[in-house]
């Protein structure tokens, strides 16, 4: 089995490479690259994501092709892709950070600011918050509710259909962290940054 974490320059992901690797070992062949080829042959997508919805969208649609090689793995050959942080934003159809921006439009919605109540909550919501499990997903297997998850992020995705929720996470307002929607998964938190549980999340991806 081929897995590709997509290297698109979205900031550090180092994190995310390790853990991957860590969690495989030699079962699995983790490939990181920005290839159009290699990325229509794996199996699974991996698309992390770090800095602005912006910055992820632009640096994205600045290799020829990648948007479209990843809406052919994902809407016409419906392979397996995982959205970390910005990663699962993406996914959206617009988001309002820096300006507004085209998303990919996988999943109907929108990414705004989360609404810090006057400056009652402090953004970014950073640091670890429980999860609240919604609904069963394939990468929850073997993961409690209110396991505790890390988080870095000022902005939420916002579905217009919440039955693609799988998981939420109270901070000013119940925000939304994780997704599922037939082959694509997406988690606001960083599986690669939250110890064990986020590697058994991980082992949950790989093994689908």
């Amino acid at each position: 089995m081929n897995i590709t974490i997509v290297d698109y320059n979205s900031g550090n992901i180092s994190s995310v490479i390790n853990s991957f690797k860590e969690v495989a070992k030699d079962k699995v062949h983790i490939e990181v690259t920005s290839d159009l080829n290699k990325i229509k042959l794996s199996d699974k997508v991996v698309l992390p994501g770090q800095g602005s919805f912006k910055s992820c969208v632009d640096a994205l649609s600045n290799i020829n092709g990648l948007v479209d090689t990843l809406n052919e793995f994902v809407i016409i050959n419906k392979k397996p892709l995982l959205g970390i942080c910005v990663g699962l934003q993406m996914f959206a159809d617009i988001g309002y950070e820096e300006t507004e921006t085209k998303g990919l439009g996988w999943i109907s919605g929108k990414v705004s600011k989360i609404d810090n109540q006057n400056g009652k909550y402090k953004l970014p919501h950073i640091g670890w918050n429980q999860l609240k499990i919604v609904k069963e997903s394939k990468i929850f297997k073997g993961i409690e509710n209110n396991s505790h998850m890390y988080f870095v992020h000022s902005y939420e995705i916002i579905p217009e259909d919440k039955s693609v929720v799988s998981a939420t996470t109270d901070y000013s307002s119940s925000i939304v962290c994780s997704v599922e929607k037939e082959n694509i998964f997406g988690t606001q938190f960083h599986p690669e940054k939250s110890d064990k549980i986020g590697l058994r999340i991980i082992n949950n991806f790989i093994n689908l």
